[in-house]
């Protein structure tokens, strides 16, 4: 056998997209504009003017998408759905054709033998709700409920795994807070309102997805593993601001119905403006999860920092005193992410650790690179980094499992090249490469390798030879 890690029996490999990404079709069917629209055709938001107008077609060619899912041997595929697809203005009634469309993919998935897993919100919030504050008034949580209402009632008694939201880090800071995404402004307490009620609106669609018949609910973070650069009392300090930033302030409410102890020091005069927190919210955000989904690609190393921002009320676009250093030795991607996959199993460590019991299962739900693949004369595209990027990663996850850690699915960021957000299509994540001007795919050599993988897992599984991890 090949030396590919071990993994348990049941294990759930899986390929990501999401629906801004790849769906394109941005004007039929009913389909409403998104922030993401509105952003995408603001001047110098996005690489290369790029919009997802078109992006890879996958509204028309889902089945040939389909069709490579099915080769490549994985056993579900997380997708989103575009909100304004399915409400154009995110409140009313469903658009049908919206909806049909989901039906149409997911009756393809199972065909194909492939667990479908939706994701309900990647970012694309309808711009008709952004126009009356969007994430930061209350009302957009319960409009997401009723969202997820109409998305479950359609679609649960055929998808097993649902995610109510994807990466609400990103969301609140990198749309609200520095203004590199959508929907691209500056605030500091309008912020930190958005990431508190996002998480309200995941936590008030959990039961509206169990009343729908949804067998396993989450939500996914994008965590991460945070060390200080040096030993210095200062950086320490620094090290736990970021952690308070990028993973308690949404892990201690989620797991431990509780806000993070460093709250004041990461926010100082920006937490004391907080009415948007209410009693009960807390009741509310910590619904009891099935599985935690994670979206890992690199570690984050930082030292302490003055502040950048003069105004203390917009400072949560000033990273809270604290900045990155990079990993100088370390092998980095097109995206200038340093690769160190072994803290990938530091990570899920360390929360098996903190949190114990209260830690659900664990879904790796993105994990992937961006590299500069550029096809041959003859129509191959050979990634051997990726290749060695998932590889380590992977087993990285194995290690994790060996240690105690119920982590029971991994997925690839991502199936297809796609647009990568203020990026445009300057960055390619894909196990197939997409040529954007004419829609052909190509399997790049860790689409094989990934399906190599998968096979061998399945031969193992048949013989009997699966252990828990290696």
């Amino acid at each position: 056998m090949s030396d590919f890690p071990t993994f348990p029996p049941d294990f759930v490999f899986g390929a990501a997209t999401a629906a801004f990404q790849i769906e394109g079709a941005a004007r039929e069917d009913g389909r409403g504009p998104s922030i993401w629209d509105t952003f995408a055709r603001r001047p110098g938001a996005v690489a290369g003017g790029d919009t997802g107008d078109v992006a890879c077609d996958h509204y028309h060619r889902y089945r040939e998408d389909i069709a490579l899912l099915r080769e490549l041997g994985v056993r579900s595929y997380r997708f989103s759905v575009s909100w304004p697809r399915v409400q154009p203005t995110g409140s009313g009634p469903a658009n049908a054709a919206g909806l049909d469309f989901y039906r149409r993919l997911v009756d393809g998935l199972l065909e194909a033998g492939i667990e479908p897993a939706v994701t309900l919100y990647h970012w694309d919030l309808p711009q008709a709700l952004e126009d009356r504050g969007g994430w930061r008034d209350r009302d957009t949580a319960h409009r997401f409920a009723d969202y997820a209402r109409l998305v479950a009632g359609a679609l649960a008694d055929r998808v097993p795994r649902w995610i109510t939201l994807n990466e609400p880090w990103c969301s609140a800071f990198l749309g609200h807070a520095n203004g590199h995404h959508a929907p691209g402004s500056r605030e500091g307490t309008p912020a930190l309102a958005a990431a508190h009620h996002l998480l309200v609106g995941h936590g008030l669609s959990v039961p509206v997805l169990r009343e729908a018949g949804a067998r396993e609910v989450g939500i996914t973070l994008n965590l991460d593993h945070v060390t200080p650069a040096t030993g210095a009392p200062q950086d320490a300090a620094a090290a736990l601001r970021a952690e308070t930033q990028r993973n308690l302030m949404w892990t201690e409410p989620l797991l431990k119905a509780r806000y993070a102890d460093g709250e004041d020091d990461t926010w100082e005069d920006l937490i004391r403006h907080q009415s948007f927190r209410r009693s009960g919210d807390l009741d509310i955000v910590a619904a009891p999860l099935d599985f935690l989904g994670i979206n890992y690609y690199t570690p984050s190393v930082v030292r302490a920092a003055p502040y950048r921002d003069a105004d203390p009320l917009t400072r949560t676009a000033d990273d809270n005193r604290f900045e990155g250093v990079g990993v100088p030795e370390a092998r980095h991607t097109a995206m200038g992410w340093p690769v160190v996959p072994h803290t990938l199993r530091d990570l899920l460590v360390g929360l098996r650790e903190r949190y114990g019991d209260a830690l659900p299962p664990v879904h790796i739900t993105e994990n992937g690179c961006a590299e500069d693949d550029v096809p041959t004369p003859g129509g191959a595209v050979h990634d051997t980094a990726r290749v060695t990027y998932l590889d380590g990663h992977l087993r990285a996850v194995a290690d994790a499992i060996a240690d105690g850690v119920d982590v029971r699915g991994y997925y690839v960021w991502s199936l297809l090249d796609n647009f990568e957000w203020a990026y445009g299509y300057s960055k390619r994540f894909g196990l197939v490469y997409v040529d954007y001007a004419t829609q052909r795919r190509i399997p790049k050599d860790s689409y094989h390798w990934y399906r190599d993988l998968i096979t061998e897992q399945r031969g193992r599984r048949a013989a009997g030879t699966c252990g828990t991890a290696r």
